[in-house]
């Protein structure tokens, strides 16, 4: 096993075009990570310069406490598995699993061994003498992943192993996966643009954009206090409502909040830490789970509009409704699944505005506040 660490790390490509601008992270010994973000925001990058594939325009690679910028990627003790599951089509799945070891001129009884505990584990045992065309996407995947056992590397590298499966086959094998890191204890890097996967599989994530690192932290840390309105509408499927609103001074010293279609009383414990923002203008975010079709709790604040579109998922419903006069601002709202309704209908939602988050429409980061 072994920690890696990323020092200022940069990757730039022809005319100085930056895939990755000083990234600096420390990934645990032991640990997974996920490195999540939207297509060519440099996550698959970072993980092939930490793989050797890639070689590194400024900064260091440390993997186990040593730099590795100049070391070979057969030197890094490191094992990548790709998309594309990269097996070689004309071996065996015990040949393909076999490979890496006889290359390093491993005993044949060692290689034996280490084949047969891999295949075994991965239930893939019945299959090591088909080739990869009579296998299947699922099958495929756990050889790819054998081919990465066998070798006890320090660390694994997952580039988006699972975006080739289809969506059951994935939410088995994101289970499978977390199994085996629990069961090895091998530090895991897993590549993804999936927030599913994100949330599920890593004890953290980090979240990348054009290049940079922009919130590391446990998936449910980040979930609850993203770092900016980025961060906010990528993780989770809805993403965070986010909408332009201002920040008003009541009667009482209290503090209001406007946006299309409602004015809120903002909770009173958030009052001092957002004070200094009065008269000025924010962005509003809430999550859709914390959008309400009753009101269970008292303290929870209205909101009426009319139904735009209603997803009815099996254990759930996402709602969106039309704010304001003009019905230009929209809200989704994640509701039970014996929820009902019609499209152009009135409706009244409600708000937990304690989940309330506030971020500067300028620099896009979030509202310091304290609860």
């Amino acid at each position: 096993m072994a920690a890696i660490e990323l020092r200022h790390l940069s990757k730039f490509y022809g005319n100085q075009i930056a895939a990755v601008l000083d990234a600096n992270l420390e990934i645990h010994d032991g640990e997974f990570m996920i490195l999540l973000g939207p297509s060519g925001c440099g996550k698959s990058t970072t993980l092939r310069m930490i793989a050797g594939l890639e070689s590194v325009s400024e900064g260091e690679v440390h993997i186990g406490g040593r730099l590795v910028n100049e070391l070979a990627p057969r030197d890094r003790n490191i094992a990548v598995v790709f998309q594309s599951y990269a097996l070689y089509p004309h071996m065996t799945v015990a040949e393909n699993l076999a490979f890496g070891l006889k290359m390093h001129k491993r005993p044949t009884a060692e290689i034996a061994n280490r084949v047969r505990d891999v295949s075994t584990m991965l239930g893939i045992d019945s299959l090591l003498d088909r080739k990869p065309a009579a296998l299947s996407g699922g099958q495929r995947q756990r050889v790819a992943l054998g081919r990465a056992l066998v070798r006890e590397p320090a660390a694994f590298l997952l580039d988006e192993p699972l975006s080739n499966l289809d969506a059951q086959l994935r939410a088995d094998m994101r289970l499978e996966l977390v199994k085996l890191h629990r069961q090895l204890g091998t530090t895991i890097v897993h590549v993804t643009h999936d927030q599913v996967e994100a949330m599920t599989m890593g004890e953290r994530i980090c979240i990348m954009k054009e290049g940079r690192v922009v919130q590391v932290g446990p998936p449910l840390d980040v979930y609850r206090n993203p770092a900016n309105t980025f961060v906010a509408g990528f993780l989770a499927s809805p993403p965070m409502n986010l909408m332009a609103a201002s920040l008003l001074l009541d009667a009482n010293e209290g503090l209001l909040l406007e946006a299309a279609g409602l004015r809120v009383q903002v909770p009173p414990s958030f009052t001092e830490s957002y004070r200094a923002y009065s008269g000025k203008p924010v962005i509003f975010g809430i999550r859709p789970e914390d959008v309400h079709a009753s009101q269970i709790r008292p303290q929870w604040q209205p909101v009426d509009g009319a139904v735009v579109a209603i997803e009815a998922l099996g254990a759930d419903v996402i709602l969106v409704v039309a704010l304001g006069p003009q019905a230009r601002t929209e809200i989704s709202a994640r509701l039970g699944r014996d929820f009902h309704s019609a499209i152009g209908a009135n409706q009244r939602l409600y708000l937990d505005l304690m989940e309330m988050q506030l971020f500067d429409p300028e620099t896009t980061n979030a509202l310091p506040r304290r609860i």
